[in-house]
């Protein structure tokens, strides 16, 4: 497979470059910052340089054009402001979906997160509301489209080693929480599993080896509100 994973220096993202070009798979991992390449390509994936907040949609199609998937892991991450949780977790996402329809790929894999598809609670702080908002609207806007999309919504994130052991469900989930690791395992199983596609899916640490979590899903309903997967 030939897969762009916006947000390449992202650390979900450095795991599963190495996790995809291990298994054979061409990767090209979007960085915005020169600085950042010699650390994406140690993981095996081509480091490019690219804006996604300064740029068109013509330009990054032209850089996706010939792949089998996209990966959208980009975010604006901590201690940005409010405005840049529009302009790089929602706007990016659009900018990439758009790019990928203009350049013919179909396969768009969404990491967004828990708490995303519903209002944030009262008094939640102004950043993270924000946050929670652009997630959302980035969901919607690719659920609008013609794509074989996906979304993830993993849970509270840990820089965890790998543990293998997971729990996936389409929504609702208990809140939780989830190793990077882990996540990076399941987005590399997903991307290669058809049946998970147009299908959104909350993630936790759980009971269940990934490749079963994800193969065992693909042989169940793929509606929304879906039973969680157990062993």
């Amino acid at each position: 497979m030939r897969v762009v994973i916006a947000g390449g220096h992202g650390k979900i993202a450095l795991l599963l470059g190495e996790i995809l070009t291990r298994r054979g798979d061409e990767v090209a991992s979007l960085i915005r910052k020169a600085d950042h390449a010699d650390e994406v390509a140690a993981t095996g994936a081509r480091p490019v340089v690219f804006d996604l907040e300064h740029s068109t949609a013509a330009e990054l199609a032209a850089v996706v054009k010939g792949s089998d998937a996209v990966i959208f892991a980009a975010g604006a991450g901590p201690g940005s402001g409010a405005a840049r949780k529009y302009t790089v977790d929602k706007g990016g996402s659009v900018l990439l979906a758009d790019a990928a329809e203009t350049a013919g790929v179909r396969r768009f894999v969404q990491i967004s997160t828990m708490g995303a598809g519903k209002p944030p609670a009262p008094g939640t702080d102004e950043v993270w509301a924000a946050y929670i908002d652009a997630k959302t609207q980035a969901e919607d806007d690719l659920r609008a489209r013609d794509l074989d999309w996906t979304i993830l919504r993993p849970g509270r994130l840990l820089d965890t080693a790998a543990t293998d052991r997971v729990l996936l469900s389409t929504p609702p989930l208990p809140f939780g929480s989830i190793g990077r690791a882990d996540v990076a395992a399941v987005l590399a199983e997903i991307l290669h599993a058809p049946p998970t596609t147009h299908t959104t899916l909350e993630l936790v640490a759980g009971d269940t080896p990934v490749t079963r979590a994800v193969s065992d899903f693909g042989s169940q309903s793929v509606a929304e509100g879906g039973a969680a997967l157990t062993d």
